[in-house]
């Protein structure tokens, strides 16, 4: 079995990223994380990352003239560890079309709401603000429409009595922890492609 090289995008502690590192230690598994980069240099999953072997890399799109060549760096790097699937794992930036057309099809992100639900940020609050019964999260493909494209996978978690942001998030997050390795095993084997 030849195994898909990985590279994770992050800006923060990684945790949907610490969860595929542990799934691709299975040797049956199809995917292996073979980088981790960050547009923060202080984000703590680049020492998770350093911690387990992998790659990293961290770039601050402020020392950049254009979001374009800020990406096109990013591109090259992936490149460098020879990336077949770019998995975004709380990366905390809008990608440009030009990066996402790079990796159409190669691309996936991990959403904490049942999209097309709550495309963007604060989710957990505007599910709770709507009364939402049934909140969740989705593995999805990445395409320039925010949040837009085809989902691979989806979890649902029920929206209890007293929840706050913060603890319906954390339900949402043991899914997320499960659904993702999930659907990255689906597209690193061929069981999926995409639209």
């Amino acid at each position: 079995m030849t195994r898909k090289r990985v590279g994770i995008l992050i800006s923060g502690r990684g945790s949907n990223m610490s969860t595929l590192i542990e799934a691709a230690r299975s040797p049956d598994y199809p995917a292996e994380i073979v980088g981790v980069l960050s547009n923060r240099a202080a984000a703590p999953g680049l020492a998770t990352a350093a911690a387990e072997g992998i790659a990293t890399a961290s770039l601050a799109q402020s020392k950049f003239p254009t979001r374009d060549m800020f990406e096109d760096v990013m591109t090259q790097t992936l490149e460098s560890w020879d990336v077949d699937i770019v998995c975004l794992a709380g990366f905390m930036r809008i990608l440009g079309d030009d990066f996402v057309h790079h990796w159409a099809g190669r691309m996936i992100n991990i959403h904490p709401s049942l999209l097309p639900l709550y495309k963007g940020l604060h989710t957990h609050e505007r599910a709770l603000a709507d009364g939402a019964r049934v909140h969740g999260c989705t593995v999805h493909f990445v395409t320039p429409g925010l949040d837009e494209g085809a989902a691979i996978l989806q979890a649902e978690v029920p929206v209890l009595p007293g929840d706050t942001a913060d603890s319906l998030a954390a339900r949402v997050l043991i899914e997320e922890h499960r659904i993702y390795p999930e659907a990255l095993r689906l597209l690193a084997s061929g069981k999926i492609a995409a639209p």
